[in-house]
């Protein structure tokens, strides 16, 4: 298609459970948009990163493949998102009554009507304040220490409505899971996300 705005460039798409935040454990189509300006070292898939190697895939085909699933939840993750123009496929999503999540950075400008925001804010990119009134998970990522004031930080820009939310970085897991634990305890606005897919063994 010629129009940047119905088409995507899509690494790839699958049908799981969620594995993080709110929704953990709910059926839901994922699609994984390539391109990243934000560049995490802890990234576990940084081969999203390259938008060029993937070809833009036009956002009806995604749909059918979508409809041909049994859920009604899609979440759009990457990569960045929103490094793309999402008005259309938002719309597409509501004229079928499927709900959409969005799960980005915040560091570039919002498109698109979204049932559901998360946000993980990354040092390297600040979270544009569009998002503060308007995400429901704010999600933190904890590689050390220092990230729980990092986190604390950032929790004062969302609005009160946004659950809080500390999920230890894969890689260093069980050395920040009992840190977690004990923050929480002390300071219980805070919730604890798991990758429990990764426990699962599923995408």
């Amino acid at each position: 298609m010629k129009d940047k705005n119905l088409s995507l460039p899509v690494m790839e798409e699958f049908y799981s459970l969620q594995g993080e935040g709110y929704h953990t454990g709910e059926a839901a189509y994922f699609v994984r948009v390539a391109g990243c300006d934000v560049g995490c070292h802890f990234c576990d898939v940084k081969e999203s990163w390259d938008a060029s190697v993937h070809n833009p895939t036009p956002i009806n085909d995604i749909l059918e493949r979508i409809l041909q699933t049994p859920t009604r939840n899609v979440v759009v993750t990457g990569g960045e998102p929103m490094l793309y123009d999402f008005t259309e496929f938002c719309a597409a999503l509501r004229k079928n009554n499927i709900r959409a999540f969005l799960e980005t950075s915040g560091s570039e400008k919002l498109t698109g009507e979204w049932d559901w925001i998360c946000v993980s804010p990354k040092r390297n990119a600040p979270v544009r304040p569009e998002f503060f009134p308007k995400a429901d998970e704010l999600k933190m990522i904890i590689c050390s220490k220092e990230d729980f004031q990092w986190a604390e930080e950032n929790s004062i820009n969302f609005s009160k409505p946004c659950l809080l939310y500390l999920q230890p970085e894969w890689s260093v897991s069980k050395k920040m899971m009992p840190l977690i634990v004990e923050y929480i305890l002390h300071a219980p606005k805070w919730k604890i996300s798991l990758q429990s897919h990764k426990y699962m063994n599923i995408p």
